[in-house]
């Protein structure tokens, strides 16, 4: 019995073997190959990763003093971007293979503007429809206002976002509709990148446009995503000259709040039997400022309009943007605590109403008290359009001038320039892409000769998306005015990087480069400011 069992262990022990022999072979083949697999994937990803590092295109701001908008200066900084995107700020920066640099050098390197209210020329070319300016704004704007008052206090733009829920049918297409972005837009329709409008305004240092509400960058030669915003304001109109319009508007809030109120009340509970409260007579604007979606615009400028609207802003929780604001210096504590953003044109000139007791009229340190008082303060020019005739000097071109006469008035240099750019970009709400210097934003910035708020600074170049768009030299318009001195490099140039990422020395002496910049441009760096503030007060008297 032993025996047998012997026999049948070693059969089994044999077969066991013989088979290993043939299997182990084939086994140790396949990991082979799966190992050979894994190695050929790993090799084409990393060569697909060469390959995209290849195709990125960087580009370079070099030598500048870089105001970042952030309280930063950086001097003699450098401005690296990625594909249209800041990838650094600072000295010392490595610049890959390939970049593409600018010399910046004995210049100042700023945000790019961005203009409120603007024309609709500039981005839509000479076949835009314009409608003329009466006092600052559109006829078409005016005529809204009166309507919008007229009605009740309602909305002056008839659009989906200013009719009621209950009024489009399915809130929820409407909801998608508003959602959709820009990728329908009439902006992207009617978008001309060859404007000569869009080429004065990027000479007068604006890469971002408000056009009928929407943040439009304006990008030279090509329409790919051009629009960044467009629905972020909600009209609304206010006057104290309408009670009706005003109790109209208050009670659309009400409604409205008690609906979010329900409906907040209505998640938490968390019954997926109880249905939901319903939408009707929710007015769709209010809805949208309620939940912090959009800002809601008025214009006012009396003393008891922008009392009301700060009162009605601090009832419902929102932050209003006020335009026009001009006696705001009369209850700047009021619009403070409601948050309030004031966009304001600093060289408005009205008398106050003698018949008044009280105070009131346009006041040149508007601007400085209501800064002063929490207010976060935008400024734009008195004519929105572009100005050969006239009134030229108060055209959207004179931006910085504008910004300049709050200065005078008492506003800090660092407000002036946030109100051209960062509070303007909030406003539109497309301030996580524009408005300062700062690494992860979207690479927007102008090279001017000197301080961008004195008078006599030009912009030299412009940057938009990581391209250089505008040179003064190459076009027309302002190249035989103070052109730049002959050392400088005029074209942009691709400069090849050693490995080591040391740059390899531009053509002709750098020194004798930076010192003709200072020399031409030393009205508008470090010791030129003061002398350009004095400057500027004495042109503004005069203009006064």
């Amino acid at each position: 019995m032993d025996r047998s069992r012997t026999r049948h262990f070693f059969g089994i022990s044999w077969v066991v073997l013989f088979t290993l022999g043939l299997v182990a072979p084939g086994f140790s083949r396949g990991a082979a190959r799966l190992l050979d697999d894994e190695d050929e994937k790993k090799e084409e990803e990393k060569q697909d990763e060469k390959e995209g590092e290849e195709d990125d295109a960087y580009f370079a701001v070099v030598g500048g003093d870089v105001i970042t908008g952030t309280g930063a200066v950086l001097r003699g900084a450098t401005v690296l971007s990625k594909n249209g995107v800041i990838e650094a700020i600072g000295s010392n920066v490595f610049l890959p293979e390939g970049t593409e640099t600018l010399d910046a050098g004995g210049m100042s390197v700023y945000p790019g503007l961005v203009a409120l209210n603007a024309s609709s020329r500039i981005s839509g070319g000479l076949l835009a429809a314009e409608a003329p300016i009466v006092a600052g704004r559109d006829i078409l704007d005016h005529l809204n206002e009166s309507i919008g008052r007229a009605l009740g206090g309602e909305s002056h733009v008839d659009t989906p976002d200013n009719r009621r829920g209950d009024e489009i049918g399915d809130w929820e297409d409407l909801q998608g509709e508003q959602e959709a972005g820009a990728k329908g837009s009439k902006h992207n329709d009617s978008f001309d990148p060859f404007s000569p409008y869009m080429t004065m305004a990027l000479a007068a240092g604006i890469t971002t446009a408000d056009q009928s509400g929407a943040a439009v960058k304006l990008k030279r030669g090509e329409i790919g995503d051009v629009v960044m915003n467009e629905r972020n304001l909600v009209s609304f109109s206010w006057s104290t000259e309408n009670p009706s319009g005003i109790r109209s508007l208050r009670e659309k809030f009400r409604t409205t709040q008690d609906y979010l109120d329900k409906y907040r009340a209505w998640e938490e509970r968390g019954n997926k039997d109880e249905k939901e409260p319903p939408k009707k007579g929710v007015d769709r604007s209010a809805l949208r400022v309620l939940q912090n979606r959009s800002l809601a615009r008025f214009r006012a400028n009396d003393r008891e309009d922008l009392l009301g609207i700060a009162r009605f802003a601090q009832e419902f929780g929102f932050r209003p943007v006020i335009d026009g604001c001009r006696e705001g210096w009369t209850v700047a504590d009021e619009l403070g605590r409601a948050g309030a953003y004031a966009i304001i044109i600093a060289r408005d000139r009205r008398p106050k109403d003698e018949s008044l007791v009280r105070p009131g009229g346009s006041k040149i340190e508007n601007a400085a008290i209501l800064h002063r008082h929490g207010v976060q303060i935008a400024v734009k020019a008195f004519t929105t359009s572009i100005e050969s005739m006239g009134i030229t000097g108060r055209d959207i071109l004179h931006l910085p001038v504008e910004a300049a006469f709050a200065v005078r008035g008492g506003l800090s240099n660092e407000a002036a320039l946030a109100a051209i750019t960062t509070v303007p970009a909030r406003i539109l709400g497309v301030s996580q892409r524009v408005g300062t210097l700062v690494e992860g934003k979207d690479c927007d910035l102008i090279v001017t000769d000197g301080d961008i708020l004195h008078y006599q600074t030009f912009v030299q170049y412009a940057v938009v998306s990581g391209k250089l768009v505008y040179d003064k030299e190459k076009e027309l318009y302002f190249a035989h005015i103070r052109p730049r001195p002959e050392g400088i490099e005029d074209e942009l140039e691709v400069e090849a990087v050693e490995d080591d990422g040391e740059e390899e020395p531009p053509e002709g002496d750098g020194e004798d480069d930076g010192e003709g910049d200072d020399e031409g441009d030393g009205e508008g760096d470090g010791e030129g400011d003061g002398e350009g503030d004095d400057e500027d007060g004495d042109h503004q008297d005069d203009d006064s």
